[in-house]
């Protein structure tokens, strides 16, 4: 098969378009024929020799994949269309997931669509209702609004009835994040967010916090988080060292969480993938819910697509398509 290549640790160009052994699925995994796939930031990291995958999964890079069932396994068929998160292995021609792991593709969606949501979807879904357990009538601020899990987190809590804020670099990131259902817009270049939040929110602060920065933002996230705020961390952009503030933890009662997708165990995973469903696959059905893709890429050309990334000028998922 054919698949994005890595010799060596380093900038994009060091990405090769080359052959590479087809994977050979478990008798509980699905063999996929890759159709397209999506840029994270955990593979620029990976890349970048920064973010090695796990024990026993694929050195290719690429954490999500939607194309069609070859070799079935569970109750999928062959030919089926199919979408999921994976540990390694997604820009390539073929890719195996774990069955109970699949979600089916909705049927009006086409592949690059489909590329663009398994890991912003999942990932959102996660952190805002799983472990940061948010709520109808609430509040969250939603860092980096225009990314691709930005994007689906605006649309995930407004269908489930919360208040979007949101924080991103520029005014056209920040429209289109309004046109998404956030309510306050924050430029983060221009004012500082937390004096923001607490103004928009009558000096009460928000309920949860999706954070993508990390250290950099530590103290003015718990300054901007009501008393009993929850904050869940999944990036560290602005750095993972800093000042830990553990009195203003303590005087507002806060949690914060952490996690990563990559390594969440398989049986959370299929919990997750469940509930997203349930909540979900008819909003995806009807449109009321819809990934939002910044630009598509053909696979031998996952370079400029990176370059794309780091730009930091992209709104949504930057896909790959794959022939």
């Amino acid at each position: 098969m054919k698949a994005i290549l890595v010799p060596k640790p380093g900038p994009a160009d060091v990405m090769q378009y080359g052959d590479a052994p087809d994977p050979v699925p478990k008798d509980d995994e699905l063999l996929v024929r890759v159709h397209g796939t999506a840029i994270n930031r955990a593979d620029i990291l990976q890349r970048l020799g920064l973010y090695p995958p796990p024990p026993g999964a694929s050195e290719i890079l690429g954490l999500e994949i939607v194309g069609e069932v070859v070799r079935p396994a569970g109750r999928w068929k062959k030919g089926e269309r199919v979408m999921a998160v994976i540990a390694g292995g997604g820009y390539a021609q073929l890719a195996t997931v774990p069955a109970a792991q699949a979600m089916p593709v909705p049927d009006a969606m086409s592949y690059e669509q489909a590329a663009a949501l398994p890991e912003a979807y999942q990932t959102a879904y996660l952190n805002m209702f799983l472990l940061g357990k948010l709520r109808r009538g609430e509040s969250v601020l939603v860092h980096a609004g225009a990314s691709g899990v930005g994007t689906a987190a605006i649309q995930l809590a407004r269908a489930a009835g919360a208040r979007v804020l949101v924080t991103a670099g520029t005014d056209d990131k920040l429209a289109f994040c309004r046109d998404l259902g956030a309510e306050v817009l924050i430029n983060y270049k221009k004012e500082k967010f937390s004096e923001r939040v607490l103004a928009a929110t009558d000096k009460r602060g928000v309920d949860l916090i999706l954070d993508f920065i990390g250290a950099s933002y530590w103290n003015d996230n718990l300054t901007a988080l009501a008393n009993y705020g929850r904050m869940t961390i999944i990036g560290f952009l602005g750095g993972d060292k800093g000042e830990l503030n553990l009195g203003l933890m303590m005087r507002k009662s806060l949690t914060v969480m952490s996690t990563t997708l990559r390594r969440t165990p398989a049986d959370k995973k299929e919990e997750l993938i469940k509930a997203l469903g349930d909540f979900a696959n008819a909003r995806f059905k009807s449109g009321e819910l819809k990934p939002i893709v910044d630009s598509v890429y053909p696979l031998e050309r996952a370079a400029d697509a990176h370059r794309h990334m780091e730009s930091n000028r992209n709104i949504g998922k930057i896909v790959l398509k794959v022939d």
